[in-house]
C-alpha cells in the first residue's frame, strides 16, 4: 500500500512517498532508510486550496442578501400582533420574563435587560433552571415570553405546563406560525423568516437579527408609552457617562466654602495673588460685603495686566481690571449644562461662579472638576 505524507518547509509543498513499514518522523527528516527506503521527495506546484479567498464583492453580496431577508421580514411583519404584546406588556402589572435556548436564550437576555434599564421590570428564566426550581419566581401576575425559531424547542415545551400551574400569561414568539409551542401558550408573534444567511440554511444568523429588531422596537415603544423621561433613564444608569450627564447636578461637583477664591473689588491686585494661586481655581470671584457676585479676575486678566500697566500693577485694585459681566450659573442645573456653557461664545473659559437667586456666591465649578467625575 502507498501512503503519503505531506508537509511544508519554508512555504515549499513536498509530499513524501514511503512504502510499507513503519515509520516515524525522525527518520523521514534525516532520510534514513527504515524499512521501506529513502523516501522519494517530489515538489508540489501549488499548495491544496485551504478556503476560498472572499473578495470585497463577495461580502458585499452577503450583506445585501442579509438586508433582503430583513426586508422580507419588515415586510410581512404583522403589526397588529405586535401592537397586542406591546399593549400587554405595557398594562402588565407584574414582571415581563423572557426565556429561550442557545442564540435565542442569548436574544431574550438582551431583550429583558433592555427592558430592565428602561424602566419595565423585566428578568431572564432559564429553562432549565426554572424547572428545578428557578419557577418558582413566576406568578399570575407575570408574562413569560418564549422565544424559538422553531417553536418545537424540546426545554421550551417542557416549561410551558409548569409556567402555566403559576398562572403565567404565555407569550410565543417564533418564526414558524404552526408548531407545538404556539399551540400551547396565549398568544403569539410571529417573526417572519425567509431564510437564513447561512449557506446550508442552519446557523441562526437571519433569524436572531429579527428577535432582536423585534424586542428592541418594543422596548423603545413601551418606553413611549410610559412617557419615561431622560432623568428617569440616567437613573437606571448612574454609573456610565450617560447617567452623569443627566444626573449629577452643579452642586453635586462645586467648591463651596474655604474652597472659594473670594477677594472685595477694592482689593489690590497684587495682595491677591497668593489667593489666585493656593486655590488653584485660575480665577478670583469678585463680591461685595453681602458676597453678591460683581465680577471675575482671571490669571489671563493678570499677564494682560501686567503687560498692559507694568508696574502700576502695584497699585491697581481688582475692581479696575475685573470682567464685570461674567457667566453664571445656579446650583440645581445639570453639571453638563455647566461644561456646555464654559464653551459657549465668544471664548471658552475653564469656570462659572454658583450663584443663588439673590445673586449670592455659593460655589464654584471648573473644567477640571467636571472632567474629573467623567463628564
Amino acid at each position: 500500500m502507498d501512503n503519503s505524507v505531506a508537509s511544508v518547509d519554508h512555504d515549499v509543498w513536498v509530499v513524501l512517498k514511503v512504502g510499507r513499514g513503519k515509520v516515524d518522523r525522525e527518520s523521514i527528516e534525516q532520510g534514513r532508510d527504515y524499512q521501506m527506503g529513502v523516501p522519494e521527495v517530489t515538489e508540489v506546484a501549488d499548495p491544496p486550496s485551504l478556503s476560498r479567498a472572499l473578495g470585497k464583492n463577495h461580502i458585499r453580496n452577503l450583506f445585501e442578501d442579509q438586508r433582503r431577508y430583513l426586508d422580507y421580514f419588515f415586510d410581512k411583519l404583522n403589526f397588529s400582533q405586535v401592537q397586542a404584546f406591546t399593549q400587554l406588556c405595557v398594562n402588565v402589572t407584574g414582571t415581563i420574563f423572557f426565556s429561550g435556548v442557545g442564540k435565542s436564550g442569548l436574544i431574550a437576555q438582551k431583550i429583558s435587560q433592555t427592558l430592565v434599564s428602561t424602566g419595565t421590570k423585566s428578568a431572564f428564566l432559564s429553562p432549565t433552571d426554572a424547572l428545578h426550581g428557578d419557577i418558582g419566581i413566576v406568578g399570575a401576575q407575570d408574562i413569560l415570553v418564549l422565544l424559538s425559531k422553531s417553536g418545537a424547542t424540546e426545554e421550551l415545551l417542557r416549561l410551558v405546563p409548569c409556567a402555566r400551574a403559576k398562572g403565567a400569561y404565555l407569550v410565543a414568539v417564533t418564526s414558524m406560525k404552526s408548531c407545538s409551542l404556539v399551540n400551547l401558550c396565549d398568544m403569539h408573534v410571529y417573526l417572519p423568516l425567509e431564510r437564513e444567511l447561512c449557506p446550508f440554511n442552519l446557523a441562526p444568523v437571519t433569524s436572531t437579527s429579527i428577535q432582536m429588531l423585534f424586542g428592541d422596537t418594543v422596548a423603545v415603544a413601551i418606553m413611549q408609552a410610559k412617557n419615561l423621561t431622560k432623568e428617569e433613564y440616567a437613573s437606571n444608569h448612574p454609573a456610565g457617562r450617560i447617567g452623569k450627564r443627566l444626573i449629577f447636578k452643579v452642586e453635586d461637583v462645586m467648591k463651596r466654602g474655604e474652597e472659594l477664591p473670594l477677594c472685595r473689588e477694592d482689593d489690590l491686585i497684587m495682595e491677591q495673588l497668593v489667593e489666585l494661586s493656593v486655590k488653584s481655581c485660575g480665577c478670583l470671584i469678585v463680591v461685595d460685603d453681602q458676597k453678591h457676585l460683581l465680577g471675575t479676575f482671571t490669571d489671563g486678566d493678570l499677564r494682560r495686566s501686567l503687560k498692559a500697566h507694568g508696574e502700576k500693577i502695584f497699585s491697581l485694585t481688582v475692581g479696575e481690571m475685573c470682567h464685570r459681566s461674567p457667566r453664571f450659573i445656579s446650583a440645581d442645573a445639570r453639571a453638563v449644562e455647566a461644561m456646555q456653557k464654559m464653551e459657549d461664545p465668544p471664548s471658552p473659559i475653564t469656570f462659572l461662579p454658583v450663584v443663588d437667586e439673590n445673586n449670592v456666591v455659593i460655589g464654584l465649578v471648573t473644567l477640571h472638576g467636571l472632567v474629573s467625575v467623567g463628564l
